[in-house]
């Protein structure tokens, strides 16, 4: 078996750069120095704003270079790369001014006669080494949301980046390393599943960071040592209820972009949209007649909407469910078919069977669904009807009505008269049931990744 990875431009395959892998005694000496410097204590707070103040800079000043990177290996569109890597500059400064603000609290002794006579408080700790497993959809913010966290709060931090975009992540470690933080604070590990799972199941870890499959981070949390915490984020078959809405020509626009960003690879992309059986087959004529306009192509290009999709395994299955679909007696809009090895074309289906895989799993590429619904009861509870859950979204002028369907609606964020793929760096963002387990965002890990220590004094 070759020691070698290959890194892949997402459109043409040309190959980008050859890593050499690590094995199983690199990863476990990894593993050592991260422990090793967790025994001998964080950088002063300080110390690790003013590591932090300077990557920021660093980072903001290779936009472009990080721009086509993201570009280039994984396939997300030039424009979307830029606003990508604004983001995770902002994450950055959204960990300084979170550890900034970190503070343990005073804890009241003298409630009863027993505590009488003491003083009690808590302090904050760097939990110990954390390991992250990365996905390849967002290759520079991900890295941001897993790693930024713990150099904000003094912990040692080994992220397995993705296979097929590995470039961000390095890039941004060398940038931490030039920024000023010690060396093996920060390691990228690469390497294959077998040694990834002795990385993460290694009882030397005190917090994991997973965002990818279900299968893969469900599993794994099944073979964590005892009192690791962790933190998944997986997937969801995103819908969105629209009730009535004035500005139904930005509506329809908002759905194409938010159901075919990155090429549906996201995972709160808008898959499942629920509209009154009296005007399900109009919006959703509306929806294919501005997808079809997106251009597809090498993400490189200034003009490309949609970029590739990260692997033709992908397209062979997109391809598969979408067929699966039509032959249940899903109607197509437009699209419905691939392009190349690595692209298919923007598609939208109306009134799939409640059955077909594009309506019970997550298709992760561009598809979007269009049911009609006879009321409103009917729409929600075919929205909470799938083992996912993660965001959700609700369209209505009617704001008391909006909000009836907001609480019942089983998610762990609904957007109204917004869309399941809005998010900024500092809010919650998790998964309930098979979605994903604990919460994401920077300041949230922020907060997983110290321990709370009281400290009571008495006299």
């Amino acid at each position: 078996m070759s020691n070698l990875l290959q890194v892949k431009q997402a459109y043409t395959g040309e190959v980008l750069k050859e890593l050499k892998m690590h094995d199983g005694n690199q990863v476990d000496q990894m593993l050592t120095t991260a422990q090793t410097l967790h025994h001998q204590g964080a950088l002063p707070v300080y110390e690790r704003v003013n590591i932090l103040r300077k990557l920021a800079d660093l980072v903001a000043n290779e936009h472009e270079q990080f721009s086509q990177l993201i570009a280039n290996e994984g396939g997300k569109p030039i424009r979307d790369a830029r606003v990508e890597v604004t983001r995770a500059v902002g994450g950055i400064h959204i960990a300084i001014a979170e550890i900034q603000t970190s503070q343990g609290t005073e804890i009241p002794m003298d409630l009863s006669a027993a505590g009488s006579g003491r003083k009690a408080f808590t302090i904050l700790e760097p939990i110990g080494v954390v390991v992250a497993v990365s996905a390849f959809n967002h290759p520079l913010n991900l890295a941001i949301h897993q790693v930024i966290p713990a150099v904000a709060t003094g912990c040692p931090v080994i992220i397995k980046p993705a296979a097929l975009t590995p470039l961000s992540t390095l890039r941004l470690a060398e940038l931490i390393l030039e920024a000023g933080l010690p060396a093996g604070w920060v390691q990228v590990a690469l390497t294959n599943r077998e040694n990834s799972e002795k990385l993460v199941t290694d009882s030397r870890v005190a917090f994991f960071s997973f965002i990818g499959s279900s299968k893969v981070g469900w599993y794994l949390k099944s073979k964590l040592a005892p009192g690791v915490r962790c933190a998944l984020e997986h997937g969801g078959v995103a819908p969105l209820i629209f009730d009535q809405y004035a500005d139904e020509e930005g509506f329809v626009s908002g759905v194409v972009k938010a159901s075919m960003y990155h090429s549906g690879q996201v995972c709160v992309s808008v898959q499942r949209v629920y509209v009154p059986q009296n005007r399900a087959s109009e919006l959703a004529q509306k929806i294919a007649d501005i997808a079809a306009k997106q251009v597809v192509g090498d993400a490189v290009n200034e003009d490309s909407d949609l970029g590739p999709l990260i692997l033709p395994k992908e397209t062979d299955r997109i391809e598969s469910w979408v067929n699966e679909a039509v032959e249940q007696g899903a109607q197509v809009l437009t699209g419905g078919k691939r392009i190349n090895d690595v692209s298919y074309e923007p598609t939208v289906l109306l009134n799939p069977s409640k059955k077909s895989k594009v309506s019970t799993h997550e298709i992760f590429g561009p598809v979007v669904c269009v049911y009609g619904y006879q009321n409103i009861d009917e729409a929600i509870s075919e929205a909470n009807s799938l083992d996912v859950s993660f965001q959700a979204a609700v369209f209505s002028d009617d704001i008391s009505k909006a909000m009836d369907i907001a609480k019942r609606l089983e998610a762990s964020a609904v957007m109204i008269n917004d869309y399941t793929t809005f998010r900024v760096d500092w809010m919650p963002f998790a998964g309930r049931k098979h979605s994903g387990y604990g919460i994401g965002g920077i300041g949230y890990s922020m907060k997983d990744m110290l321990e709370h220590k009281m400290l009571v004094v008495k006299g």
